[in-house]
């Protein structure tokens, strides 16, 4: 009997082995098959009840939600000049960080590309890397502390003379730059490495200088890898609440939503798709200059 249920075992696996076998299509269909199915119900389902949310309203008096259709929130966000100046800072300083990290990152990922050597390269990855192995929360507590009247900022410029940023937007705009940079470097690491040095050295050899050779030839080849660099640091920037809310008192759409949600959850989502509309027009931007095209 045992015999049996083995060889009726092994005849199933078998057959199941032989349905995969030479069909690529199908083993990736069913290797994709949960993560799939995670995406469209939970991710995209989400997406798709935050968008009908937007359209409810909440009642004034009761703060019940009222499960109609109503363009009320988004005649607030349009008429109300105090959520198109919040939409303005938060792009601004998601763009500001963003042009931040490419301009810090840039000579960082060129020196591990090009420069170091295989093991400098290792050491040089797993500092950029680092940083991302402690918390995000720990991180920005220890720039507020940083930032404070009384943190070591001021200290170090106060015998020069000079006075730190305190709280505001300047420290957002560096925190949130130092929180986001090594997702900047990595993908200008990767596409400087495949730059093949045959190129940089021929142009050095046609007369080229350092500089003509940057402007000609690397940075059109990396460019990509900057735009892709780009999306994680702009997205990331565009999303973040916590940062704002720690390190100054200004509104921006991360943490105007996290306020919003307790009393009015409809004009929560209507202010959550904003970041969603500025991400989709972003990453079209990037797929037409190239970010996915080694992707």
């Amino acid at each position: 009997m045992a015999t049996e249920a083995a060889a009726r075992k092994r005849s199933a696996g078998h057959r199941l082995a032989d349905l995969f076998q030479g069909r690529p299509r199908l083993q990736i269909g069913a290797l994709l098959a949960a993560p799939g199915a995670w995406l469209v119900i939970l991710y995209l389902g989400s997406l798709a009840v935050l968008l009908i949310t937007a359209f409810w309203t909440v009642d004034p008096l009761s703060g019940e939600v009222i499960k109609g259709f109503s363009l009320e929130n988004f005649e607030s966000l349009v008429n109300e000049p105090v959520y198109g100046t919040i939409v303005w800072r938060t792009v601004r300083t998601a763009a500001l960080v963003t042009l931040t990290d490419a301009v810090i990152a840039f000579p960082i990922a060129f020196y591990m590309a090009k420069v170091a050597s295989r093991r400098g390269k290792a050491i040089l990855v797993v500092a950029v890397l680092m940083p991302l192995w402690s918390s995000y929360l720990v991180k920005i507590l220890s720039w507020r502390t940083m930032l404070s009247e009384d943190g070591v900022i001021n200290w170090a410029l106060n015998p020069i003379g000079l006075h730190g940023p305190g709280y505001g937007l300047t420290a957002v705009w560096l925190v949130l730059s130092y929180l986001w940079l090594p997702y900047m470097i990595l993908p200008i690491y990767a596409g400087l490495e495949r730059i093949p040095n045959s190129l940089i050295s021929a142009s050095e050899d046609l007369g080229a200088s350092p500089f003509t050779t940057f402007r000609r030839v690397i940075f059109p080849l990396a460019f990509p890898a900057v735009v892709a660099g780009s999306i994680f640091t702009f997205s990331l920037s565009l999303g973040d609440y916590i940062t704002p809310r720690l390190v100054s008192n200004s509104q921006f759409i991360g943490n105007t939503i996290a306020s919003s949600i307790t009393n009015d959850l409809p004009f929560a989502a209507a202010l959550a798709l904003i970041p969603i509309v500025v991400m989709i027009a972003y990453l079209s931007v990037a797929r037409k200059l190239g970010a996915f095209d080694h992707v």
